[in-house]
């Protein structure tokens, strides 16, 4: 959950003075490839506020890494305004859009942002708080099979939880056909309405990743450490939502089949590396500490028993450490705010030095940040639209571009101008 504090009006000043415009072209250090490899270091930092804590890095690093720019010339388009509560976007074959919308239908929109249909039939959503229709992935045999998947705050017994369904998409009738809830994040809770998490994506075996979120009470907050719960925990399912084969935890009693990684706060981000192939991660800290994960098998991401954050009302959390033994470091953090919402890696090189980079939606910060990584470590920060003053909510690669949608109901395109 992310509730404005004292740093949010000089962060915004900072923002606007310190990030760049979309049709600014100025220099950064590149390597042979073309691709930016490290922080400028005649550039002015990004985030000149202070942190909230007085809390130290694990590594040289790990956060407030030096800036970049781009070189290439690029462009933003808004390409429609009329969305509504739009949640996640994803590309279709075709190169058309399907988006959510935590209202709990989803639009196919052209190539050129237009809406094309509106599809209805879903499972009923429980869309208070920050619940709602929220991700959507389609299937790897979609041109075939038409299956997608989506992941939503269901009403379930006494409460409510992420939960995943399927179904076939039936563009003419404009509704999904034969749904199904294929996967629950046990157990319901009744007192939240916050931090469901709720990203999803394929690896190249055809299972499907899933994070969900700890549901941000208490409650919640100490299942993400328990292994036979399904509060803070990124599950790796098959198609029909049974535990994926080789999973960690497989021959393990007591403990959830389904679960991959654990110990995470509210996991909104999801995306393959296209350099190593693995699962990479953002959740949202509390009052700093948003964190950048690189996620292996079996491996307990901490929260919140480790963090680099503190409570909303500035007290500390747990025994205030950031570090203990057999809990992973995030690749990244920042102190005070990211709000990571959805990620994309740049999987293309037509703006050369993008080329593997992670594009992250920022909520809270209103831009759009984009981390150079070379051998799982940052090497460079840059902010973008920061003159958009958007929430940036979700982000897609395809064939060069950049898609994006906003929670102000913009769909905007980025691309080589």
């Amino acid at each position: 959950m992310r509730i404005k504090n004292l740093y949010y009006l000089s962060a915004v000043a900072v923002i606007l003075l310190h990030s760049i415009g979309c049709n600014n072209a100025v220099e950064s250090k590149t390597n042979a490839t073309g691709a930016a490899a490290v922080a400028d270091s005649t550039l002015p930092a990004l985030e000149t506020e202070a942190p909230n804590s007085d809390y130290k890095p694990a590594f040289a690093g790990q956060t407030r890494i030096g800036a970049v720019k781009t070189i290439t010339a690029y462009q933003s388009e808004i390409l429609d305004t009329g969305l509504v509560r739009p949640w996640a976007v994803t590309i279709m074959p075709d190169d058309r859009l399907l988006v959510t919308s935590k209202s709990g239908y989803m639009e196919i929109r052209g190539t050129d942002g237009k809406l094309q249909k509106k599809i209805i039939g879903f499972p009923k959503v429980d869309d208070a708080g920050q619940g709602g229709l929220l991700d959507v992935a389609l299937d790897p045999d979609f041109n075939n099979n038409k299956i997608i998947y989506w992941s939503f705050s269901e009403p379930y017994k006494k409460g409510n939880l992420t939960a995943v369904g399927k179904g076939m998409l039936n563009e003419t009738a404009g509704k999904v056909d034969n749904p199904m809830v294929i996967f629950r994040a046990l157990p319901e809770l009744n007192n939240s309405t916050l931090h469901y998490g709720s990203r999803l994506i394929f690896d190249k075996d055809g299972n499907l990743f899933v994070s969900a979120g700890e549901r941000s009470v208490l409650e919640g907050r100490a299942q993400a450490q328990l292994l036979n719960a399904g509060l803070g925990k990124i599950f790796k399912i098959t198609k029909d939502g049974k535990p994926a084969p080789g999973n960690p935890f497989l021959a393990t009693s007591g403990v959830m089949p389904e679960i991959y990684s654990y110990g995470h706060r509210n996991p909104q981000g999801l995306d393959i590396n296209p350099v190593t192939g693995e699962l990479w991660e953002t959740e949202f800290g509390p009052r700093g500490g948003d964190e950048v994960n690189r996620i292996l098998p079996g491996k307990n991401y901490g929260w919140p028993v480790i963090t680099y954050g503190i409570e909303y009302n500035g007290k500390k959390i747990g025994d205030s450490i950031q570090q203990k033994e057999g809990m992973e470091q995030p690749v990244y953090y920042w102190d005070p705010v990211a709000s990571p919402s959805g990620i994309a890696f740049y999987k293309g090189n037509d703006i050369p030095e993008w080329e593997n980079n992670l594009f992250i939606g920022g909520l809270s910060s209103m831009h759009i940040i984009r981390l150079v990584i070379k051998d799982n470590k940052v090497t460079g920060e840059e902010w973008l639209l920061s003159d958009k003053k958007e929430r940036f909510r979700d982000i897609a690669y395809n064939k060069g571009a950049l898609y994006t949608v906003t929670d102000a109901g913009k769909l905007i395109k980025i691309s080589k101008k």
